[in-house]
């Protein structure tokens, strides 16, 4: 797979950005990019309707619900500008809007008598709230942090997909003991080949490997979730520190 890093390269907007998508005259491409939309955004938005609008936790999760299922309707994210803002700031925006709104879409929400249409995990998005102790700080900074969390999120989902396909269980599982679990556990070089039955000379080369292809799975992600050029630049370095 191909970094798309290099500098002056220019940015897609015909195909797999969200942003454009949502403005697609295609259907299946609006669709498509209204799902990767939810799968990116529905747990930053499930938490900040907990934390900034004191909603309860089935408030909440029906006002996530309506959101997203409004936008397939309604069009929601086709006026954005990505000289105006950064889509993710956006999508809050129009989260704060929504709820302002709220009385007329509560009449919604009562017509679909609670039914859920979109399989998202609830629970655990609430789970998360109460293990990070955070309903008191702020809402708009915790927003940003879920969003990073689930860019990369979706990027680890990626990486793990592409080594199952390539045969390359064990980079994933070297990954995953060096990145994916407790700090404080992490194994030397020595203690993860025994573990996995190879040198270290191949841990350090499968690391190296799966360590290049998450960074590329983390920059197609946000090319996916980005209006232009400079915005990508930008998230870039807010979700992985680097330049492009």
């Amino acid at each position: 797979m191909a970094e798309h890093n290099r500098k002056g390269e220019n940015f897609p907007t015909t195909q797999h950005s969200i942003p454009f998508g949502l403005k697609s005259a295609d259907s299946a491409e609006k669709t498509r990019s209204l799902e990767r939309l939810t799968k990116a955004y529905w747990k930053p938005v499930y938490k900040y309707l907990r934390r900034k609008w004191r909603k309860t936790p089935a408030e909440a999760e029906e006002l996530t619900q309506s959101f997203f299922l409004r936008a397939i309707d309604k069009s929601t994210f086709a006026s954005y500008d990505p000289e105006q803002a950064r889509f993710r700031t956006f999508v809050r925006v129009c989260v704060d809007r929504f709820v302002v709104d709220q009385k007329r879409h509560e009449s919604a929400i009562k017509r679909g008598h609670g039914v859920r249409f979109l399989q998202l995990d609830f629970p655990g998005a609430e789970g998360e709230i109460s293990s990070d102790h955070a309903m008191l700080s702020d809402p708009e900074k915790l927003f940003e942090v879920d969003w990073v969390r689930s860019v990369l999120g979706i990027a680890v989902e990626s990486l793990r997909a592409a080594c199952a396909n390539k045969g390359k269980d064990v980079h994933f599982r070297v990954f995953e003991l060096f990145h994916l679990g407790d700090a404080s556990e992490k194994p030397s070089y020595a203690e993860a080949g025994a573990m996995l039955g190879i040198s270290v000379t191949d841990v350090t080369n499968r690391l190296s490997y799966v360590r290049r292809e998450f960074r590329v799975m983390v920059l197609d992600t946000l090319r996916e979730l980005t209006g232009s050029e400079e915005e990508l630049r930008s998230e870039a370095r807010a979700v992985l520190g680097v330049e492009l």
